[in-house]
């Protein structure tokens, strides 16, 4: 990892003091991270972003529209610039060409404790993320697009949820996985049924907007200083709370506390089973395209529940 981009992005950050220690952080696919002690503090430096526009500048709003509600912990955004548009003088001696320089964005360090009691982080973050969704808006999406992963998001803004979901999410995966060679002419057909009939499982006049991390994973869940849980790389935008949750459910789910404690801070209306996997096919159809067809089998098995 280049030294000069570094020794910059802290810079950006305010800190010109020497670096004492770092340290790779694993999980991300889309970036390098590395764990940074200076002897100012510690931070977070992740560095990638070629070839997704404002990649780092949609990761810094995100974070900072969920910060902004007091319910959930984020890290603070310090500095952040993407690819392209960030210029700084390398040593003679760095590998990095003029015009492809990586962005890169750095956020606070939030340090695990040395014990973590999950059951006491799931009860924390089920009633953070039940306060989180009371933020509400006038109208489902944002007003910027952002990413999903390294998908592009679009979040253009709709007054109906039906509406919403359907263009904004399942087509545009659909079309997506189209252009790719994905959507063979069955599953485009089931696909192109299911956006019909979305009336069947969701009713407009029961959801209101709530604002949505958007991409909930355990990998984008952390435990930090006493045991409070964070949560980082948001696909943020304002939908149907319940797509939040299913999200959790789809890759074997998080602790019983988080859903016990969700549920007695803001109960979910009747139904909502029925919409899980609804909700995450859009998920799904981002996994296609993302990683290829061993997805496809669970996308058709979803569709085939819905409207055989």
């Amino acid at each position: 990892m280049n030294n000069d981009l570094i020794a910059h992005a802290l810079q950006q950050a305010g800190d010109d003091t020497l670096i004492c220690e770092r340290a790779p952080v694993g999980g991300g696919s889309i970036s390098q991270a590395l764990r940074l002690r200076t002897r100012r503090g510690e931070y977070l430096l992740k560095i990638g972003g070629r070839g997704l526009p404002g990649f780092f500048a949609a990761e810094a709003r995100g974070l900072r529209l969920l910060g902004a509600t007091g319910a959930v912990r984020v890290p603070a955004v310090l500095a952040y610039a993407d690819a392209g548009t960030e210029s700084y003088e390398p040593s003679p001696r760095s590998d990095s060409t003029a015009g492809s320089e990586p962005g890169f964005i750095v956020l606070e360090w939030l340090a695990a404790p040395p014990h973590i009691d999950s059951g006491r982080a799931g009860e924390l973050l089920g009633v953070a993320l039940a306060m989180l969704h009371r933020a509400s808006a006038q109208a489902y999406g944002l007003d910027h697009d952002n990413y999903i992963g390294a998908t592009p998001q679009p979040n253009a803004q709709a007054t109906s949820w039906l509406a919403f979901f359907g263009e904004q999410r399942l087509r545009v995966q659909a079309e997506l996985a189209r252009r790719n060679g994905r959507l063979p002419a069955t599953r485009a057909a089931r696909v192109e049924r299911l956006i019909g009939r979305l009336g069947e499982w969701i009713d407009d006049a029961q959801v209101r907007p709530a604002l949505l991390h958007g991409d909930l994973w355990d990998g984008n869940v952390l435990v930090g200083p006493g045991g409070q849980p964070a949560l980082i790389d948001p696909a943020a935008y304002y939908g149907d709370r319940e797509a939040d949750l299913a999200f959790t459910r789809l890759f074997g789910g998080f602790a019983p506390t988080f859903y016990q404690a969700y549920a007695e801070a803001w109960p979910l209306p009747a139904g909502w089973q029925d919409r899980t996997h609804l909700y995450n096919l859009y998920h799904l159809f981002n996994h296609l395209n993302l990683f290829g067809e061993s997805y496809g089998a669970e996308i058709d098995a979803t569709l085939h529940r819905y409207v055989g």
